[in-house]
């Protein structure tokens, strides 16, 4: 798989989850799918990012650096947004936070096999 390719996947990746548009995640996320090491599958990975967006009704993925090296992906994603009530047990309540999730990914038959992720909650605190 050319870089060009694992690239473009992963952006329409990132374009499902903005769009919210979750019966199109199998296009992207493989069934057996495992999120920091957890086997999660495909259902149970839908359902964390359903929660996600609705605890962060505005949640939209940016993303600010793209590094490709198949079958793996880099990517730093960065966030603004207004989570009501509390987000990685910290009282957000509604208030305006910037922080960012610096991610890897290793697909599998061009979709999204195993995910590690970590995201800046010092950076939330911070601003808390």
């Amino acid at each position: 798989m050319a870089n060009v390719d694992l690239s473009e996947i992963y952006r329409g990746y990132i374009a499902c989850l903005n769009g919210q548009e979750w019966p199109n995640l199998r296009k992207f996320v493989h069934e057996d799918v495992c999120y920091n090491g957890a086997h999660v599958g495909l259902s149970g990975y839908r359902q964390m990012l359903e929660d996600d967006f609705r605890a962060i009704p505005d949640l939209h993925f940016d993303i600010t650096l793209l590094i490709c090296e198949p079958p793996r992906v880099a990517s730093r994603l960065q966030f603004d947004c207004r989570p009501t009530g509390m987000l990685f047990g910290m009282a957000v309540n509604g208030r305006r936070v910037q922080f960012a999730e610096n991610v890897f990914y290793e697909f599998l038959d061009r979709r999204i096999r195993n995910v590690w992720s970590v995201i800046d909650k010092a950076a939330i605190a911070a601003q808390l």
